[in-house]
Parts: C-alpha cells; sequence; structure tokens
C-alpha cells in the first residue's frame, strides 16, 4: 500500500473519530499514533494524513455542500459514516488539492470497498464522478 493511501485511510479514521465519536481534533491528532501499528508510520504518511484531516474540517460546510448537491435523494446525514467521510476526503482533494481526479476517484472507490458496505464503492464513484464533472 502507498504512501498516500495509508495516509486517506489514517484521515479517514481520524474524520470517523470526530464525526461519530465526537472527540475534538486536538484529542485526536494528539492519540492517534498512540496504537502500535499506528506509530509505525512514516512523516509523510502522518503530515498528509494530518493535512487531510484539518482541512477537510476547515472546509467542511462547503465540503458537504458539493457532496450532497451532487448526491440525488441523499443528505449528508443519511449517508454512512465510511462513506461520507470518504466522500469528505476525496472531495477536498478534488477541489482544493487539485489532484488527478483518476487516481483520487479510484483511491476513494478502494477505500469504500475496504471498509464500507458492499454499495460503498458504486454510491461513492457516482457522488465522486458528478464532482468532477462539475470541477471540470
Amino acid at each position: 500500500m502507498g504512501n498516500r493511501r495509508k495516509a486517506r485511510e489514517f484521515a479517514l479514521f481520524m474524520l470517523y473519530a470526530h464525526d461519530v465519536a465526537g472527540l475534538t481534533p486536538d484529542y485526536i491528532l494528539e492519540n492517534f499514533y498512540n496504537e502500535p501499528e499506528r506509530e509505525k508510520a512514516g512523516k509523510k504518511i502522518r503530515d498528509y494524513a494530518e493535512k487531510l484531516f484539518k482541512n477537510v474540517l476547515r472546509n467542511l460546510e462547503h465540503i458537504d455542500n458539493t457532496i450532497e448537491s451532487k448526491s440525488r435523494h441523499w443528505k449528508i446525514s443519511r449517508m454512512s459514516a465510511i462513506d461520507r467521510n470518504i466522500l469528505r476526503i476525496a472531495t477536498y482533494e478534488l477541489l482544493f488539492e487539485k489532484l488527478d481526479p483518476p487516481i483520487v476517484i479510484n483511491e476513494a472507490i478502494e477505500i469504500g470497498k475496504r471498509y464500507g458496505d458492499s454499495e460503498s464503492g458504486v454510491f461513492i464513484n457516482g457522488v465522486l464522478d458528478a464532482i468532477n464533472k462539475d470541477t471540470k
């Protein structure tokens, strides 16, 4: 697994902890790497994961509005927490990082397949494809 994928997964875990458990960003950042598997992560992974986490939260209203506008009949609050936070990360990367859309979308789909349910990949693909078409 590449550094970016691992960083995206870490950002997903952080956003999930904030979203579902209501943990503060400071608490998450202070304690996230205390687990043995995570403490092994290199600086590049940590830096990008934290950048994603902080910038998604900083731009959350805009990101959520963008996602809702492209997800037919789905309010952000009705989406699964995993799908919602994967979409937030990928939407941030598409809108603010200007990364290569096929790579961002594929990474989000793969993470969705790993951590979401059987429909996550298709749902994530549909929403991100609509966002990508709108940003061109």
